[in-house]
């Protein structure tokens, strides 16, 4: 029987420049959708799991051409809602060689941002759900969409869901009055499996230890509930050439998979979203080193594909890690 996963989250139209153009060249963009949330969703999804996003999009066209995206990737919808404000956009610059790729936001008074979920059915939302992904983006926002998220965990939790949080600290965001340590660890106390690096520990969990290993023995100490924090290792060697690797700490040692060199990259949003979403599914189905491996091979996927989320199939990703069909013509 399929695993059933719910997300919650903004989805932002967004807006590209044709190839490798710059913002001051451009004079048309391509339109597609993308939010971090929904991206674990829609992978998920292609890896078979039955998947559901909470999210609130504009009355109008706008909003009404994002739910068809998303269920056009076979993302249930039951529990997306109308809302008053505007849809949030970002324009994305692709980089090549040395010149680095470039995002501008433009999501002030997002329908989301400004959506309570007072009548959400939260019940509904976690009926028969196994697993529960949040990211940081979403408690940044606005205290709307941070006191829905902490409703959202407390269900969940009671409800028996796994819990994962993609910590995902952005400075920029943080504008309505609350500070992070203000917020999110109260969120990161009911989750099971986290995405933190060195700064999500210090700005997120109060945790200000270097070495990486031992601030995650600590994050156990301070949130017992957790028994996995991953992140990935990426080294930029130029846009359209990075190295990369996934790292796990199970709750006694760390996993690590082989560094894969990603050349050629077609577009690398999205990649930390298809990183948890295999780990996600990996997690569910496989040992921890199996899932792991599963995880990052995904991602690596995920940089050749155009647009935010990743397309790709269990097979796909598990002939990689296996290192059959790679590049290979498939008739």
């Amino acid at each position: 029987m399929s695993k059933k996963i719910t997300t919650i989250g903004e989805i932002m139209m967004r807006l590209t420049t044709p190839g490798h153009e710059r913002f001051v060249q451009a004079d048309q963009y391509q339109v597609s959708f993308g939010g971090a949330e929904a991206n674990v969703a829609i992978s998920l999804a292609q890896f078979g799991m039955s998947t559901s996003h909470v999210t609130a999009f504009p009355q109008n066209d706008l909003g009404q051409k994002a739910k068809a995206y998303l269920k056009q990737m076979a993302v249930n919808c039951d529990f997306v809602y109308d809302h008053e404000g505007r849809m949030g956009l970002y324009f994305l610059e692709n980089g090549s060689m040395q010149r680095a790729s470039r995002i501008i936001y433009d999501r002030f008074n997002s329908s989301f941002s400004n959506f309570d979920g007072k009548d959400i059915r939260w019940d509904e939302v976690f009926d028969d759900v196994d697993w529960f992904h949040w990211t940081g983006i979403t408690p940044a926002i606005s205290q709307n969409a941070a006191d829905m998220l902490l409703k959202a965990v407390q269900v969940a939790h009671e409800k028996g869901v796994k819990i994962s949080g993609d910590i995902n600290y952005r400075r920029n965001l943080w504008q309505y009055g609350k500070e992070p340590l203000e917020i999110m660890p109260e969120l990161i106390r009911y989750c099971d499996v986290i995405v933190a690096g060195s700064s999500d520990f210090e700005n997120c969990m109060d945790i200000q230890v270097n070495d990486w290993v031992d601030a995650c023995f600590q994050a156990k100490k301070d949130f017992p509930k957790l028994k996995y924090i991953t992140k990935t290792k990426r080294q930029s060697i130029s846009a359209s050439h990075n190295q990369l690797k996934g790292i796990l700490w199970n709750g006694s040692e760390v996993l690590k998979s082989k560094t894969y060199e990603i050349t050629h990259i077609v577009d690398r949003v999205g990649g930390g979203d298809a990183f948890i979403a295999g780990l996600i599914y990996g997690l569910l189905h496989f040992e921890d080193q199996e899932a792991l491996d599963f995880a990052t091979a995904a991602s690596v996927l995920k940089h050749s594909i155009p647009g935010d989320a990743n397309l790709v199939t269990v097979e796909e990703v598990l002939n990689l890690v296996q290192e059959k069909n790679v590049g290979k013509l498939l008739r």
